[in-house]
């Protein structure tokens, strides 16, 4: 039995979806599984730069299939790079999955899992299907794709058809679960297996220790960072509305680290309302990952609530792994939010709430220990709960029971059904 994961990004690509994907792979293949993973040839952010088609890393295998190159700079060529990886990765399916193969579908491309359906069943292979955004509700709750229109219509109704030809379907969070449930998929077949981080990868950097805070001029400041992609589905505006407010206190900054759509527009506001207090950084290299997470002594995680259902941040679980509070903007009913309240490892505001944000902001720059015991507090989480150990581990279990299950199914074709 084979492990096949199909995601648009895999390593060295270091986008969110890439970062989750490849780290469960190469632990699969670590703890012995035969593991292959299927990609596009690009970075996510690098359309220009094309990566090998053909390699073994860590003694996985990693196929790189073509597709067109476009990128994120505008919706038409965006939807030919989807479009182009999608006929690729039904072709690679066909022609190279083997009987009981285990293909896990995720959702980068959005409704990679109808494209592959067909040809994992002809295969006599099994899909998992991975939902990490449920499209086409994000599309829908975002204004992008109307609810009641046609190409609304046949998304859902081919996305539910997909995950009805599944094995399995894998939620992040309880939330997206039941709202699958309540839509018709059967309870069995759905099940959560929650985010991650690799505490080994991230862990907190002391201030004095921090080559990229002290590169960046920020050793006597209090940071409040943001970290990943700048996209539709986050809150910006409350953010700004806290710099604003806090524009006269010389020794807090706001860090911005990442990209996406949404950036320039938060850049353009930041030029134009001239605040000082905020600077823009790139994306780091993974190698500087836990420094850069660590640069901050709070970080902002948001999340527009009427998309609870359909996403989870995942940079929340890298900023629980540096061991720093986070300072959530969306539904206080919310995953963040809850986990937030429980461990105690941060504050929560509504979208709108800047005035809120900002006196949060001050109140832990001036409660050091207050402030270090959330991150401790953060961190003890991310082992008990988040850790890759146990993502990892539950991850395993499922995959060796598809193992025993296709022993008994071949034991059972030899010899015939037991009496």
């Amino acid at each position: 039995m084979k492990i096949v994961f199909a995601n648009r990004y895999f390593y060295p690509d270091q986008s969110a979806t890439s970062r989750m994907v490849s780290g469960l792979a190469f632990a699969l293949r670590r703890r012995g599984f035969e593991v292959t993973a299927i990609a596009s040839r690009t970075f996510h952010d690098q359309s220009d730069v094309e990566l090998t088609a053909e390699e073994m890393v860590e003694g996985l295998s990693v196929q790189r299939l073509w597709a067109t190159r476009f990128g994120r700079s505008n919706i038409l060529g965006r939807a030919i790079d989807y479009l182009t990886f999608h006929v690729s990765a039904f072709f690679w399916c066909l022609w190279n999955l083997r009987e009981d193969d285990i293909c896990v579908v995720c959702t980068d491309p959005p409704l990679l899992s109808v494209t592959t359906a067909l040809p994992i069943r002809l295969r006599r292979a099994r899909m998992v299907n991975w939902v990490m955004d449920l499209f086409p509700e994000v599309a829908m709750e975002l204004g992008m794709l109307s609810n009641k229109s046609l190409g609304g219509t046949l998304s859902r109704v081919a996305r539910n058809w997909s995950m009805r030809k599944s094995v399995l379907v894998v939620c992040p969070t309880a939330t997206m679960a039941s709202y699958l449930i309540e839509h018709g998929m059967e309870r069995d077949r759905v099940t959560v297996m929650h985010h991650w981080s690799d505490g080994e990868e991230i862990y907190p950097v002391s201030p004095v220790d921090n080559r990229l805070r002290t590169s960046w001029g920020l050793q006597d400041k209090f940071v409040v960072g943001y970290s990943g992609n700048f996209g539709r589905a986050h809150d910006f505006s409350t953010l700004i509305e806290a710099a604003v407010l806090l524009s006269d206190h010389d020794d807090i900054q706001f860090l911005l680290i990442g990209g996406g759509q949404q950036r320039p527009h938060v850049e353009e506001v930041v030029r134009n309302r001239e605040l000082k207090n905020v600077i823009f950084k790139p994306l780091q290299p993974a190698e500087n990952i836990a420094e850069s997470l660590s640069t901050a002594d709070a970080h902002i995680v948001s999340l527009i609530p009427r998309l609870e259902h359909c996403i989870v941040p995942s940079k929340f679980y890298g900023v629980l792994a540096a061991g720093r509070p986070t300072l959530f903007i969306g539904d206080g009913n919310g995953e963040v939010a809850r986990v937030v309240a429980s461990a105690d490892c941060g504050a929560a505001v509504k979208i709108g709430e800047g005035e809120r944000l900002a006196d949060i902001i001050v109140e832990m720059r001036d409660s050091p220990d207050r402030r270090a015991q959330m991150g401790l507090n953060a961190r003890r989480v991310l082992d008990t709960v988040f850790s890759r150990e146990n993502a990892v581990g539950a991850w395993s279990d499922v995959m060796h029971k598809f193992k025993q299950q296709s022993a008994l199914s071949s034991q059972s074709s030899v010899y015939g059904p037991a009496e």
